[in-house]
């Protein structure tokens, strides 16, 4: 008898691709990705980096990104979006409506990517970690109906 295999759920198995989908980032500071699940069914994936059409930013496109500016700093001056707003664009970019689904992220939404979450009508965030998920945001999430909850690592 063969033994059983060991399967991820399906938490981990959407939170994996979204780790294989964050080294196409192309942001200098930090590999970041974002995966739009409805049904069991990948429908949308994004990872941080500069606009379509803009140079990389690995290839100097964000002044800001290449600077030695603290983690934080003058983050009205980078011009890469993050990967939750580039996935629900591009689902948006391919006509594809993300109603009803789950954004799987491996770090928490910050504000603007929390309203654009609601907007969009997802129904569910789940991260791996935690990155400036203020007080606002998670209040933001709760008034709208949008769950959220940091995924727990199989291991503890």
């Amino acid at each position: 008898m063969k033994p059983a295999l060991a399967r991820p759920d399906w938490d981990h198995y959407f939170m994996n691709i979204a780790r294989v989908a964050a080294t196409r980032g192309n942001c200098l500071r930090r590999q970041v990705a974002a995966v739009i699940v409805l049904d069991q069914r990948i429908i949308s994936t994004g990872y941080n980096g500069t606009p379509r059409g803009v140079r990389n930013c690995c290839e100097g496109g964000c002044p800001r990104c290449a600077s030695d500016t603290p983690s934080g700093g003058d983050l009205h001056e980078c011009i890469c979006s993050h990967a939750e707003e580039n996935a629900i664009t591009q689902a948006a970019y391919h006509g594809t409506s993300v109603h009803g689904g789950t954004l799987y992220s491996l770090l928490s939404p910050c504000l603007i990517c929390a309203k654009m979450i609601i907007n969009a009508g997802l129904h569910e965030v789940v991260y791996d970690d935690e990155y400036e998920f203020g007080a606002q945001t998670k209040a933001l999430f709760q008034e709208a109906g949008v769950r959220y909850r940091r995924l727990a690592n199989p291991n503890d």
